[in-house]
């Protein structure tokens, strides 16, 4: 979907702005490609914009996570730099779902996020930004591979928790401080068990 200028605003909330769009009756609509050039912006100028964008589900680990958030609010800064270039700025916070990476229960972290992007046309391809062909923005793809850039490199329910008992796999979160087992005997005097007295 194309779109036009965004509305400028503050700093977006998880669903805040969402919800409150729909209290008003204003239906929030996806932008996956966002036309730069409907700007209008000469050298030197800028705008910020809001956004709402929709973030496929990714693989990490082998398991799968998602954005439960159908549309995620996003802020979008725009400046026109010297030769038709553009220097750009994505913030959001997006809500991940998808099993801890300690104990497999439900994780629902919420994820900050801030990526820039510049792309200056005839300069090295270092500043050719991927997510910009011509003056269209990938506002889609660029906000899914800025959150998976930003994730941390463990997914967890709570940041202490305590994972699974390595024993038999209880969930040390809930399993209690009485929880435990006897420990393994020592292997290297695993001979003398077999010492007989009669």
């Amino acid at each position: 979907m194309m779109a036009g200028p965004g509305r400028a605003g503050g700093p977006p909330g998880d669903l805040d702005t969402a919800i409150a769009a729909a209290k008003l009756g204003l239906v929030p609509v996806r932008t996956d490609m966002f036309d730069l050039g409907g700007l209008h912006l000469t050298s030197g100028a800028g705008r910020r914009l809001e956004l709402f964008v929709s973030i496929d589900d990714f693989m990490l680990g082998g398991e799968r996570y998602s954005v439960p958030s159908e549309l995620v609010p996003v802020m979008l800064d725009v400046s026109r730099t010297t030769a038709n270039g553009y220097a750009l700025r994505l913030r959001f916070t997006a809500g991940v779902s998808g099993p801890c990476m300690r104990c497999l229960e439900e994780a629902t972290p919420a994820i900050p996020v801030e990526s820039r992007e510049v792309s200056q046309p005839g300069e090295s391809d270092q500043l050719r930004s991927p997510y910009l062909e011509g003056e269209v923005l990938d506002l889609h793809g660029w906000a899914r591979d800025a959150l998976a850039l930003s994730l941390p490199a463990k997914l967890l329910c709570q940041p202490d928790c305590a994972g699974l008992c390595p024993v038999c796999g209880a969930n040390m979160n809930t399993a209690g401080s009485e929880h435990g087992h006897e420990p393994a005997p020592d292997p290297r005097w695993a001979k003398l068990s077999e010492i007989r007295f009669e």
